[in-house]
């Protein structure tokens, strides 16, 4: 199946705004009363042990998604994004070279939410259910999937993303550069693995290939993956 590669905001990355790295609420309104919240982890710092450490945990999803939320809800307030969803900021304000500051941050969000989401402890493996179907359907075979995915996700030139999605036919792997995202092209994501350094280099420093396999051998939640499905 072809795959396709999303690289349609590599510009813009200047209007990122220097990281506010303290904590704010959970899941839904803030009880700072701004309008994105951070989602609470799924699990604790230190679950994902020993492939990913707490501290590259305690660094990524504490400061870098922290960041990203806290420069959102000062970009937005008095625009008519500020009281719009997550989704809905993201869709109106992408391919937009005014609001590219706007569209990095909140892609950024949400890009980090669902990579959390994206891995449990214990997870890995081959799937089994409607996702191990419709892997070995799309792609002939788990493995055939694994080698794709690995490909895409160490292939992604500098910062960005590889991502499973859903299309009309089936699933494919698409991968995106920067802060770009399957929802801002009307596109379904499944699982994604963040392959920006930050994600893996505390860990496995430049070999993002071990990071990319250990991911898929013990950190995927494919159950995650197959209630995107939908």
């Amino acid at each position: 199946m072809e795959r396709r590669d999303f690289l349609k905001y590599s510009a813009g990355l200047g209007a990122l705004a220097l990281l506010n790295f303290s904590a704010i609420g959970c899941i839904g309104k803030s009880k700072t009363g701004q309008s994105i919240s951070l989602a609470k982890l799924p699990y604790a710092e230190n679950a994902l042990e020993p492939y990913i450490s707490a501290k590259t945990v305690s660094f990524h999803y504490g400061k870098h998604h922290t960041g990203y939320v806290n420069n959102i809800n000062n970009l937005i307030p008095g625009t008519a994004f500020a009281k719009m969803s997550l989704k809905d900021i993201i869709i109106k304000t992408k391919g937009q070279a005014d609001y590219a500051g706007i569209f990095n941050n909140a892609a950024q969000v949400y890009n980090h939410t669902f990579y959390w989401d994206s891995m449990k402890p214990g997870g890995g493996g081959i799937p089994e259910g409607r996702i191990g179907e419709k892997i070995k359907a799309s792609f002939g075979s788990y493995e055939k999937f694994a080698h794709a995915f690995t490909e895409a996700a160490g292939s992604q030139f500098g910062s960005g993303w590889a991502w499973l999605v859903k299309n009309q036919e089936g699933l494919e792997i698409i991968k995106t550069a920067n802060a770009d995202t399957p929802i801002a092209h009307g596109i379904t994501p499944i699982i994604v693995i963040d392959v920006w350094e930050h994600a893996y280099y505390l860990d496995y420093q430049n070999k993002r290939g071990d990071y990319i396999k250990t991911w898929l051998e013990h950190l995927v939640n494919w159950d995650f993956a197959e209630k995107n499905l939908g």
